[in-house]
């Protein structure tokens, strides 16, 4: 497939918390009037709402339920707190079919105070004890691998090909993985790795943004595409190439965007998407 510039808005989803300071009700309303086809949900942005009657608003507006996100966080030493995750994770399993969202994106989690590998471990557990739900609800699991910076607390899955390995040692349908340009960028083998995805029919979703020069922040000074030092549009023809028609899901957390006029926002991210994705 061609990776040359978007000629349309038709494969264009928009995650809440790119627009955080809108609440979801607003979010949508934005969204749908500014032609943007489909919207990813912060799981947080359910806070207080009833998910059933969140997900027939959207499809009412004319928008597509990509994702909720997100579901994770298993490893801990201790057994007590696992058990916990794994509680948490079957009510954001729950809330996804209620909002109608065919996928769960999975931050998988860390805990410092063990070694990577037995973290990795525990998130293969965790995944195994949610599989029958995700079955059974028809949700399916995305494992999102996450930048190394975060390696101590928010992930122990680091790279494409660790995730591809989790992904491949279930087999399964409903388990695959999520590729964020923001956390895999950097990596040497990333191309081979979307490929593998491709072969393994496991690529479930496509985040994109930039990573802004010099950076300020490593969690919320995410850029606008074309703002920074990531080849969106290389990344997105290799995703294309393997085989994923999804949509690409604008995934932008930053104090300064969020700090603007969200319609002006709204628009500049239709206008780069166009050009820079």
């Amino acid at each position: 497939m061609s990776s040359g510039r978007l000629k349309d808005f038709s494969r264009l989803c928009i995650h809440t918390i790119t627009t955080k300071p809108w609440e979801i009700e607003t979010a949508v309303e934005q969204y749908a009037a500014e032609g943007v086809p489909a919207i990813s949900v912060w799981r947080e942005a359910l806070c207080g709402r009833d998910p059933r009657r969140t997900g027939e608003r959207i499809r009412a507006a004319g928008l597509a339920v990509v994702a909720l996100v997100r579901g994770g966080f298993f490893p801990s030493v201790s057994a007590g707190k696992r058990k916990e995750a794994l509680a948490e994770n079957e009510r954001a399993l729950h809330e996804a079919a209620a909002l109608g969202a065919p996928l769960l994106v999975l931050v998988p989690g860390a805990d410092p105070r063990q070694p990577p590998e037995t973290s990795r471990q525990q998130i293969r557990e965790g995944i195994a004890a949610l599989l029958p739900l995700a079955e059974e609800t028809g949700v399916r699991l995305a494992i999102e691998p996450l930048h190394p910076m975060y390696a101590d607390t928010r992930s122990a899955v680091n790279t494409l090909a660790q995730a591809n390995d989790m992904a491949e040692y279930f087999a399964s349908p409903w388990v695959g993985v999520a590729v964020d340009v923001y956390h895999l960028w950097w990596d040497p083998d990333l191309e081979r790795e979307i490929a593998r995805c491709g072969a393994h029919d496991n690529l479930f979703a496509f985040h994109i943004c930039d990573w802004r020069v010099p950076t300020t922040d490593l969690l919320n000074d995410r850029g606008l595409m074309g703002e920074g030092c990531i080849p969106v549009r290389q990344i997105r023809g290799w995703v294309e190439e393997a085989g994923f028609t999804g949509y690409h899901e604008v995934e932008i957390f930053s104090d300064r965007y969020w700090a603007e006029d969200q319609k002006s926002f709204l628009r500049k991210i239709k206008k780069v998407y166009l050009e820079h994705s």
